[in-house]
C-alpha cells in the first residue's frame, strides 16, 4: 500500500493573491469577488487624469467591461492579481463603502469638493446587481449636499435615476457616460464587455429625461484610430443628439499595466501604427502635448458648433442632522 504525503493546507499564502489574505472570497459563474472592508474610501485623483476632480470613491476595483486600455489594470498588480487575465473576472468589493463615506463626508476637514464615482471599475457593472452599493453612496452624498459625478457605461444606473434626480436638487450632480468613439467594430475589440456606443448614448438621453444631468466623457480618443476629422465630428454630433450637458475629451493614456496589453493588441491588429505610437508616447503614459492640444481643441470647437454645454449654479454646503450624527 502506498501513502502520499498530504499538505496540511490546500494552498500556501505565498502562492495566493495578496488580496486573499484580507478578503472574503466568493465566486459566481466565472467571476471571483473579493469582499474587503476599508478604513478610508475617498481616494486622491492625480491631476494628470484630466477629469477635473481631486477625489474619487470606487466601490469596485476591476471591471467586467474589461476595456483593453483601462488604467485600473495597474492596480490589480498590487493586489497580487494579473492585470490582463484577472481584471475583468476578479472584482474587489468595498462592502462598507457607504458607511465609511458618510463618516468621511461628516469630518470637519472635508471641504465639499466634487467626488467622482467609479474610476477604478464601473460602479454600475454586473457586480452592482449583486451588492447594490450605489444607492447608499448616492444617498450619503445627497444627504450632505456634496457635488459628485458618476462615471459609467452601464444602463443599470437607470435603477437609481430617481435617487440621482433627488440629489441633483440639492447639489451639483452629473452622470457621465463614457463614449470615446462610435465605431462599433473597434468597440468590440478594445471594450469587449461594454455596451455599444448607441446604447450608451440612449442612456444619456434617458437620464436627461428623468431629471439627471448627463454628460459624455469622450474617452479615450485613440491616436490614428478614432482621431480623424470625420470620426471626431460623427462622435460629437451623436453626443449632441443625445442631449448631453457636457463633453469632456481625453486622449488615450498608456500607464504601466495597460500599456503592455494595448500595444500588444496594436502590434497584432495594426502593426503599421506602432512607429507613430512610439513617436507620440515614447516611454511615458501621455501622448505628446501638441497632439493632445490639437485633438482636444478640435473636439471643443465641434462641441460649440453642435451646442453642447450648460451653465450650473455654484455648490452651497448643506449641513444636516444626519451629517452631524455620522460621527457618533
Amino acid at each position: 500500500m502506498r501513502f502520499d504525503a498530504l499538505p496540511l493546507v490546500d494552498d500556501t499564502p505565498a502562492s495566493r493573491p495578496r488580496i486573499e489574505r484580507r478578503a472574503v472570497r466568493r465566486t459566481s459563474g466565472g467571476t471571483t469577488f473579493y469582499e474587503v472592508a476599508s478604513r478610508t474610501v475617498l481616494d486622491r485623483v492625480p491631476e494628470a487624469t484630466g477629469l477635473g476632480i481631486a477625489w474619487a470613491v470606487s466601490p469596485y476595483r476591476g471591471c467586467a467591461h474589461a476595456c483593453l486600455y483601462c488604467a485600473g489594470r495597474r492596480g490589480h498588480r498590487y493586489l497580487g492579481l494579473d492585470g490582463e487575465r484577472d481584471f475583468g473576472s476578479a472584482i474587489v468589493v468595498r462592502t462598507d463603502v457607504a458607511k465609511r463615506l458618510r463618516a468621511q463626508l461628516a469630518s470637519p476637514r472635508w471641504g465639499g469638493e466634487t467626488v467622482g464615482i467609479g474610476l477604478n471599475g464601473d460602479c454600475y457593472q454586473e457586480a452592482e446587481e449583486v451588492y447594490q452599493l450605489m444607492p447608499g453612496i448616492v444617498a450619503a452624498l445627497r444627504d450632505t449636499g456634496n457635488p459628485f459625478r458618476v462615471m459609467t457605461k452601464s444602463s443599470l444606473i437607470l435603477r437609481d435615476a430617481e435617487l440621482l434626480a433627488e440629489a441633483a436638487q440639492v447639489a451639483e450632480v452629473e452622470a457621465r457616460v463614457s463614449v470615446g468613439f462610435v465605431d462599433d467594430r473597434l468597440r468590440r475589440a478594445v471594450e469587449p464587455g461594454a455596451p455599444s456606443a448607441q446604447k450608451r448614448l440612449e442612456l444619456c438621453a434617458t437620464l436627461g429625461e428623468k431629471g439627471v444631468p448627463c454628460g459624455v466623457l469622450m474617452a479615450p480618443i485613440l491616436p490614428c484610430l478614432t482621431d480623424s476629422e470625420d470620426q471626431l465630428r460623427a462622435a460629437v454630433r451623436r453626443v449632441a443628439d443625445a442631449g448631453a450637458v457636457s463633453l469632456t475629451p481625453l486622449v488615450l493614456q498608456l500607464p504601466p499595466g495597460s500599456r503592455e496589453w494595448y500595444l500588444r493588441w496594436l502590434s497584432e491588429e495594426h502593426p503599421r501604427l506602432l512607429p507613430r505610437y512610439e513617436e507620440l508616447y515614447g516611454d511615458g503614459p501621455h501622448a505628446a502635448a501638441d497632439y493632445r492640444a490639437r485633438v482636444v481643441g478640435r473636439v471643443a470647437e465641434l462641441a460649440r458648433l453642435y451646442g453642447i454645454g450648460t451653465r450650473r449654479a455654484p455648490w452651497q454646503p448643506r449641513r444636516t442632522a444626519d451629517r452631524q450624527l455620522a460621527l457618533l
